[in-house]
């Protein structure tokens, strides 16, 4: 899943650690997230959405918008 988690944290100078102490997860949990390896489950990207004062929208994103487009004009 695509995300802006890296450009968001590091506009506000947060190292990898601030982060995931601020929202209970591993460091390893954040980098897998930014490196986009993993996709945080739905209450972890609430609990970043949250920390960044953001709806989860806005952070975390599939890059397959023809297929919600698609299925919405049906």
């Amino acid at each position: 899943m695509r995300n802006i988690v890296r450009k968001l944290r590091r506009d506000m100078n947060l190292s990898q650690q601030e982060l995931a102490d601020a929202v209970g997860v591993s460091r390893q949990t954040i980098i897998e997230i930014e490196k986009e390896k993993s996709d945080p489950s739905g209450s972890l990207m609430l609990k970043i959405s949250n920390f960044f004062g953001k709806d989860p929208r806005e952070i975390f994103f599939t890059d397959d918008v023809n297929f919600v487009q698609q299925k919405g004009t049906d």
